[in-house]
């Protein structure tokens, strides 16, 4: 047996339930590192979206608040320009399309737009 048995060594939790919570986290990490806003702002902002749902309870950090933490990212990129509003809806829609048509244990992926003729 050697110093190390990893048979027997108990493996971390996941940091993250789902892949794009750990996405939208990267994402806001991304944009405060390079100077988009304050980390301080940012948790002003978050803590906002979370008394506006009524979420002042403790989370363990699962779908409602990283759904919240979304939100509140779609909200300061469209009060700043980046990203309209409507385009953030729509994008969310086309997933969420995709997401329903995906078989279990398949990539989830959006359709191709479809190319004009002119």
């Amino acid at each position: 047996m050697s110093a190390f048995d990893t048979s027997t060594a108990k493996r971390p939790e996941p940091a993250f339930d789902q892949p794009w919570h750990a996405q939208v986290f990267a994402l806001t990490v991304h944009l405060n590192e390079n100077g988009a806003f304050s980390w301080g702002d940012w948790v002003s902002r978050f803590s906002a979206t979370l008394r506006c749902h009524g979420l002042a309870k403790d989370l363990n950090g699962g779908e409602d608040y990283f759904a919240a933490w979304l939100e509140t990212l779609e909200q300061y990129l469209a009060e700043v320009g980046t990203v309209a509003a409507e385009e953030a809806e729509d994008m969310r829609r086309k997933w969420e399309v995709a997401y329903l048509a995906t078989p279990h244990g398949q990539p989830v992926r959006l359709a191709e737009p479809a190319v004009q003729e002119g």
